[in-house]
């Protein structure tokens, strides 16, 4: 019988084990193209592969919690109640957030050794308050909302965080743009697999897709204290400001003086020192392109904020025609996404050519398409907003990525890029707040969104034509 047994469970194994590494092989054969795509021309040596891997698990866990949280606050209500919880959502979470969006970069400035632990922190709150989350989320409780900030807020300042984190890991054979793109990308990827997975989960319950996200998170968490030790290394670094002492009158130096006399001056050390601090160089110190580009770019990051809340409740009251409010939703979605990653990609053929007159172009371009759609309202001109505002965002970023490299001096690039960073994510929340507070009219939002991005064309291209004709100009180092 034993013979028989053996005879038998034999060929019944190795066909087990043939199924099982046929299931197993597009899997594995993924997985090692991913890595291999991640840890290319010295990704991988750097460490930069280990944050292109953390920002997809940090996405993953987002887009896990938003669909937990769209599924309260919107789809689950009649349309009047949805708008007001939103509203609610927006008064709560955002409205702190720009109190706080401004101490988040000037506080993680302060503290270069610590960015491993921040991200690792970031991810651990989202942990906790995601947990806190899943007993609110099916009754749609007020104490969601509280959590639902604390979570914003820490997602936000883990993006501040990573901004400043990528110069630290760039390999010498990728510029920043093509190393940005790298992350941007994973991102994107990442979110799109785990949309499916969250509503998924979601018919499990609607506390699923935050347990979904809880293990990410402590996922991220991991990852975050894996990068390498270079992340938390400040050295050459410096503090950046947004004004600098070039711009203040210049005084005729006085004759040096004795040692004797400089010193015995009561408080001259301390005075020696706060000059210093003052002669520090600032994002000015290197020409208008860097403020010019801050100022493009925080009109688009508006046009994304603004587009993301206000399509929301028209679409979910006057759908696209003939398609359903959640199709059409999903048609906005799909075309920003597919936009998004389109930008990405032209970005890291582009290789850091002609920063500003990509950024003038965009900007131009995205305006042009709101002021046809605002004339020429039609489901059509709506999807092409959506993806021309995925697009003109991702191609703004980089550019601007790529001017921070080439003009800002390395001493402040890495305080440059977090506070950068800063000031986009409160143009998004700008953006969305005004697009929470207008009548759901079509032809009205194009033509609002026309008009903050008409201010951002006046104030931002000619400048930046104007740098691009003059060409790039030398950093001073500290």
């Amino acid at each position: 019988m034993g013979a028989i047994r053996s005879a038998n469970g034999g060929p019944l194994r190795r066909g087990g084990r043939s199924v099982g590494r046929a299931l197993r092989a597009p899997v594995t054969f993924a997985a090692r193209g991913i890595r291999k795509a991640t840890n290319a021309h010295g990704a991988g040596e750097s460490g930069l592969a280990k944050l292109i891997e953390l920002h997809a698990v940090h996405s993953a866990g987002d887009m896990l919690v938003t669909i937990a949280l769209a599924s309260t606050v919107f789809f689950s209500v009649p349309t009047d109640q949805a708008r007001g919880r939103v509203a609610l959502y927006l008064a709560i979470t955002m409205a702190p957030f720009a109190l706080l969006a401004p101490v988040i970069g000037p506080l993680l400035d302060r503290l270069p050794h610590g960015r491993r632990a921040a991200m690792a922190a970031a991810m651990l709150t989202r942990v906790v308050l995601a947990l806190t989350m899943t007993g609110a989320v099916a009754t749609g409780g007020l104490e969601l909302y509280p959590a639902a900030l604390g979570v914003l807020v820490a997602s936000k300042a883990y993006g501040v965080v990573r901004s400043a984190v990528v110069p630290r890991l760039l390999p010498p054979r990728i510029s920043l743009v093509k190393a940005n793109s790298r992350v941007t990308l994973g991102g994107l990827l990442a979110t799109g697999l785990a949309a499916p997975l969250g509503a998924g989960l979601h018919q499990l319950g609607p506390a699923w897709p935050l347990y979904g996200a809880c293990v990410v998170f402590l996922l991220g968490a991991y990852l975050s204290m894996s990068l390498p030790h270079a992340v938390d290394s400040a050295k050459g670094e410096a503090r950046a400001r947004l004004t600098s002492s070039e711009h203040r009158p210049h005084r005729t130096p006085l004759p040096h003086l004795p040692r004797l006399h400089r010193t015995s001056r009561p408080g001259s050390a301390k005075r020696r020192e706060r000059r210093e601090r003052r002669a520090r160089p600032g994002l000015r110190t290197v020409g208008r392109s860097v403020l010019h580009a801050l100022q493009a770019n925080s009109a688009l990051r508006m046009l994304s904020g603004f587009l993301t809340f206000f399509l929301a409740f028209l679409l979910r009251v006057h759908p696209l025609n003939g398609l359903s409010p959640a199709f059409s939703l999903g048609m906005v979605a799909v075309a920003a996404g597919a936009g998004n990653a389109l930008g990405t990609a032209i970005g890291a053929l582009l290789r850091s050519r002609g920063p500003e007159k990509t950024i003038a172009l965009v900007l131009t371009a995205a305006l042009a398409t709101t002021v046809v759609s605002a004339a020429l309202y039609t489901a059509f001109f709506i999807v092409l907003v959506a993806a021309v505002a995925g697009i003109s965002q991702a191609l703004g970023k980089q550019s601007l990525d790529s001017l921070i490299q080439r003009d800002v001096p390395e001493a402040v690039r890495t305080s440059a890029f977090a506070r950068s960073e800063t000031l986009l994510q409160m143009s998004w929340v700008a953006g969305g707040a005004i697009g929470i507070l207008l009548p759901l009219n079509g032809v009205l939002g194009m033509a609002v969104a026309a008009a903050f991005l008409a201010l951002g064309v006046a104030t931002a291209v000619r400048g930046l034509l104007t740098a691009a004709r003059r060409g790039s100009p030398h950093p001073r180092v500290a």
